[in-house]
């Protein structure tokens, strides 16, 4: 696709959007970790569009609130609940009013994440940080909805994990290990809650326009952005980067009755990245840093 990456700008970069299942989830009851923006944000408007109420976490109270009233304006049930998943006592109390305001929960998307590439000099704090985020929390919210969803007589859970947690890249010990923790926890997880008609299932991105993916982008001048743009598209199969909309498909796929006997199952939303190696790459980091290789 031929795009005006010079002149690009937010609201021009999202072009795709999903037809909806009407009442897919009519009835049923969700929550969303990190559901405020990205990826998050797109699972939780796609679960609405869809009939579901459905409660979403984030950090940022302001960015939460702004999200949740357009989904009200829209005519969604949705609620915004600020926390930080670090904490324990947050991950019980995101449960807790989910089941106050609507009285079960049939759906857990684990999708909150910090965003830590370190390497060697990572800190201690770095290394807590990313793993209490991400697959700690991820456990302890499945512990705290799977009574509920053992209630309803079943339920659906969906990790986001990441391309991550399968290649190596460079400066990334952190974000990549703690993304490979998701992906044996998923496993762990279907089989133990299989006797329970809970499923549990990942879905690993590749890479996605979000918030995090497109830092200092927008403050680039045209022909840094339009470099930016076409050296991101380039590293991949379909020659374009993704949507949050195209992973929140596959999510809503996993929790749907149209996966009742999947589980324990990884679906990529990579356009195809993962397949092709290093072909994918321009330059591996060996290539990169040949210069500061020692010589013989």
């Amino acid at each position: 696709m031929n795009r005006d990456y010079r002149n690009m700008t937010p609201d021009k970069l999202f072009i795709r959007s999903r037809k909806p299942f009407p009442d897919r989830f009519k009835d049923k009851v969700a929550i969303v970790t990190g559901g405020s923006t990205g990826i998050g944000k797109g699972i939780v408007l796609e679960l609405c569009r869809e009939g579901a109420k459905v409660a979403f976490t984030g950090r940022t109270g302001a960015t939460g609130k702004e999200t949740e009233d357009e989904l009200k304006k829209a005519g969604y049930e949705a609620c915004f609940i600020a926390g930080d998943m670090i904490k324990e006592a947050f991950c019980k109390e995101a449960v807790a009013r989910t089941v106050e305001k609507w009285g079960k929960i049939n759906y857990l998307v684990n999708n909150a994440f910090r965003f830590i590439d370190k390497a060697k000099d990572a800190t201690e704090q770095d290394w807590y940080n990313v793993f209490f985020t991400g697959p700690v929390a991820y456990a302890r919210m499945i512990a705290n909805c799977t009574p509920y969803m053992i209630k309803e007589g079943g339920g659906a859970i969906v990790n986001i994990s990441s391309i991550s947690a399968h290649i190596a890249q460079p400066g990334r010990w952190t974000y990549n290990a703690a993304k490979g923790a998701v992906h044996m926890l998923n496993m762990c997880a279907a089989i133990d809650l299989a006797q329970y008609n809970i499923r549990v299932n990942e879905v690993s991105p590749g890479t996605i326009w979000t918030r995090e993916t497109l830092r200092g982008v927008w403050e680039a001048s045209p022909d840094g952005r339009e470099a930016f743009f076409r050296e991101m598209n380039r590293r991949q199969m379909m020659q374009r980067c993704g949507e949050p909309v195209e992973t929140a498909g596959a999510v809503l796929y996993l929790l749907s009755d149209d996966a009742t006997f999947t589980t324990g199952h990884e679906l990529m939303v990579d356009g195809g990245f993962i397949n092709m190696g290093q072909q994918g790459v321009k330059e591996t980091a060996l290539v990169q840093d040949a210069e500061n290789m020692p010589k013989k």
